[in-house]
Parts: structure tokens; C-alpha cells; sequence
């Protein structure tokens, strides 16, 4: 099996919620997949963090398909997280669209 070169099976690493750990270009904000991390990240819009789910789901399909159950795992919680900021997102343009 081709595994990723981040992707570990550790207990740590398949707990739904442990924030991941991985390098981001300069400027981006380091999203765990929590989801009440914009208490960590005020400053954050909801929008950005669900720009930076969508990277890091990005980079787990290739491992996903090649057999990564780690992977795998974080792709599921990655789009569970993504789901959640859409919904959060569309209910800030709402808003936003009434004042």
C-alpha cells in the first residue's frame, strides 16, 4: 500500500476531533478539525476556515484511494467539519444579507 508520508495509525491520529498537524503555506491558519475551533480563532471567518478544511481534505483522497486508513478517517471527519462551516457560512450571509 502506498501510505502517505503523514498519516500515522496512531490512537491519536483516529480520535474524531484531534486537531491535524500539517504545514501550511505562509498566511494560512492551521484548522484542526474541532468544531467549535473558531473559539481558537476569532479572528478567523467562517469562510477562510472552510477553505482550509477544503485544502487538507484535498490532500487525503489520493492516500484514501490508495488503501489509507488514516487517511481515510481524516477525509471523513474533514467533510463531516466541512458540512458544519457551510451551514454556518450560510447563516452568516443570511445575517450579513439582513443588516
Amino acid at each position: 500500500m502506498d501510505e502517505d508520508s503523514r498519516s500515522t495509525d496512531s490512537p491519536g491520529q483516529s480520535q474524531p476531533g484531534t486537531p491535524l498537524q500539517t504545514s501550511h503555506s505562509p498566511g494560512a491558519v492551521n484548522m484542526g478539525l474541532v468544531p467549535g475551533d473558531g473559539a481558537r480563532h476569532p479572528q478567523t471567518s467562517k469562510y477562510t476556515q472552510l477553505l482550509a478544511v477544503i485544502e487538507e481534505l484535498g490532500r487525503d483522497i489520493r492516500p484514501t484511494y490508495a488503501g489509507s486508513k488514516s487517511s481515510a478517517e481524516r477525509l471523513k471527519r474533514g467533510i463531516v467539519h466541512a458540512r458544519i462551516l457551510v451551514r454556518e457560512c450560510l447563516m452568516e450571509t443570511e445575517r450579513n444579507a439582513r443588516s
